[in-house]
């Protein structure tokens, strides 16, 4: 092909020749469009149009044009990007160099996916990728998110739009800042990566960690490093997840938090801790179905179990499976299963019941116990078979050595 078009020069420039008078007009688009017809690779060649060129003949290094409009075919024909730009300044290492307010489209399978638009970039292309640099605006038609950074490359052949510097994400359903996105435009996933922050409006929630997938057709967001999850009310934070992995489903409001997960309540004041949870910010409950260890700030009374359930408003917990609490004067309540009041610092206990204390040293055993454990008032009750509670009493000697 560029023999084609050097063979074309020569023909035409001994055309000019003869019209010396016009010499300098023509032969400035001429050289333009060599120059541009010797970078086609990979389907369809890039094209260029314009319409007024200011210069020099000798200056090809540095030439300024007007109404400038990049096209790029696939192998066929249908277009992966045009770009216009009302003035370019073209350079001999670039296909275009600064351009003044360019716009344009992307394009994957024939269809627009993403709008384009700068006050000032720089343009580079070469058949397979189109590069913007400046402050760009991207806009998806489809679903209406808004990506703006300082670089932008289109990599039709990959499905992927990458977005770099400083970006900032605007949806109304999602607004993130990150230093990139990664788009695949056919599957409707975007990646942000370095320090990503990420607010959703509902819930009114803030997402940060280092790497945040959004699928935005099922609208959920997942994390696959540390993550940390704020939940507001009233624009105060009311309660705070964190884990290693995350998953968040912005429709159903319900964050799954995984592997060193952790949740802290400012009202109850409680932690939770697990390696598994399910946080229902709409019905405000905590469902973990592994084992679960709660601590109760102003209490100092810590609870484990192999999975339990917290309805927030209610201020109540339900535990079950190897039930143990402990207040914080060594004083331990051991049960199958134990519904856990905050509000009254009242706990119920049912099945296998030890309760014990330090000082005064007892052990009581039963089938069913209800009191409070802080200020160790406790009752336990016998099962329905005997109907006998088991006392024992613990000399102070013996208690000593324990």
């Amino acid at each position: 092909m560029a023999h084609q078009f050097h063979q074309k020069g020569r023909e035409v420039g001994k055309k000019i020749q003869n019209f010396s008078s016009t010499r300098s007009f023509v032969l400035l688009p001429l050289t333009f469009f060599l120059i541009f017809g010797l970078v086609a690779c990979g389907g369809k060649s890039p094209t260029v149009s314009q319409q007024n060129t200011e210069g020099s003949a000798n200056q090809d290094n540095n030439l300024t044009f007007f109404d400038v409009t990049l096209e790029q075919a696939d192998e066929v024909g249908r277009p992966i990007w045009k770009v216009r730009a009302k003035r370019a300044k073209y350079t001999k290492e670039k296909q275009i160099g600064q351009a003044e307010s360019p716009y344009g489209e992307l394009y994957q399978d024939g269809k627009v996916v993403y709008q384009i638009k700068a006050d000032v970039a720089d343009i580079e292309q070469n058949g397979k990728q189109l590069f913007l640099k400046g402050k760009i605006f991207a806009t998806d038609p489809n679903n209406g998110v808004v990506l703006q950074g300082n670089e932008l490359e289109w990599r039709p052949q990959e499905d992927l739009l990458i977005v770099r510097n400083q970006i900032n994400g605007s949806h109304k359903q999602l607004q993130a800042v990150a230093q990139e996105a990664r788009v695949k435009t056919r599957e409707q996933r975007m990646e942000f990566s370095g320090g990503v922050v990420a607010n959703s409006v509902d819930p009114q929630m803030q997402v940060r960690t280092e790497h945040l997938i959004w699928k935005i057709k099922e609208e959920k967001l997942i994390g696959d490093r540390p993550i940390q999850i704020d939940r507001y009310k009233d624009n105060k934070i009311s309660d705070r997840g964190k884990g290693n992995s995350a998953e968040v489903n912005l429709k159903t409001k319900i964050a799954t938090i995984q592997q060193n997960a952790q949740l802290e309540l400012l009202d109850p004041p409680v932690q939770i801790a697990s390696n598994s949870m399910t946080w229902n910010m709409n019905a405000e409950t905590v469902i973990t179905n592994s084992p679960v260890r709660m601590f109760q700030r102003v209490e100092n009374l810590t609870v484990t179990a192999n999975q339990g359930e917290m309805k927030i408003p209610q201020k109540t917990v339900y535990l079950t499976g190897n039930v143990n609490a402990i207040g914080q004067r060594r004083q331990s309540l051991k049960s199958n299963s134990l519904t856990w009041y905050l509000d009254n610092k009242l706990v119920e206990a049912q099945g296998n019941i030890v309760y014990r204390q330090v000082d005064p040293p007892l052990n009581f055993r039963g089938e069913t116990a209800v009191g409070n454990l802080q200020t160790e008032n406790i009752v336990v009750k016998g099962g329905s078979s005997s109907g006998r509670v088991v006392t024992e009493i613990i000399p102070q000697e013996k208690a000593n050595r324990q």
